[in-house]
């Protein structure tokens, strides 16, 4: 049931997920990342699976999974925007596998997870909390090792240097050359 409470809360989280988000990626220099970040949110189709499973402490496209096995909102939503993992991924002749993201959308994931982090636990986030949750859950993801060296690199750089430093290494150093320059492959 969709009510007054659910429509205000999940407003009220995408708004500050986005405007999160946006200073995030403006302060890696990704700036049209940052604007056009999230929008299918704001489709009919992702606003009312928010409006219905919000809860507020988490996504409500878990909470839709959980009860209908598969959300058609998610398929929209990750179908839409780049900086997902699963938007990555092909089929040919071997099956469905992972492709390797552009860096630029990989610094927007890493945006995207502190920002959840931020918003989801309130006070008790913490410059681990991306990386703890990315760990939780990285054995049941399909992603390209590149790509999960690159996130698991800077959500580690997070952990260890703060949210400032991270955000410059992002800018100054991980988007213009990569971590290739810095790592041996």
């Amino acid at each position: 049931m969709i009510t007054r409470a659910n429509i205000k809360g999940h407003l009220h989280t995408i708004n500050v997920h986005k405007a999160l988000v946006m200073r995030l990626c403006f302060r890696c220099g990704l700036y049209r990342q940052g604007i056009l970040h999230d929008l299918s949110k704001y489709s009919p189709l992702e606003l009312k699976t928010g409006f219905r499973y919000y809860q507020g402490n988490r996504s409500p496209i878990d909470a839709q999974k959980e009860q209908e096995g598969y959300s058609f909102s998610w398929l929209h939503h990750k179908g839409r925007n780049p900086h997902h993992w699963e938007y990555w991924l092909d089929n040919g002749p071997q099956g469905v596998h992972p492709v390797k993201m552009e860096r630029r959308y990989v610094a927007e994931m890493f945006c995207d997870r502190v920002a959840a982090s931020m918003v989801y636990q309130k006070d008790k986030y913490t410059d681990r909390s991306a990386l703890e949750y990315y760990r939780a859950g990285k054995d049941r993801i399909m992603i390209h090792p590149e790509t999960a060296r690159d996130l698991e690199y800077l959500l580690e750089y997070l952990a260890d240097n703060g949210l400032d430093l991270t955000l410059d290494f992002i800018r100054r150093v991980y988007l213009p050359a990569g971590l290739e320059q810095m790592l041996p492959l």
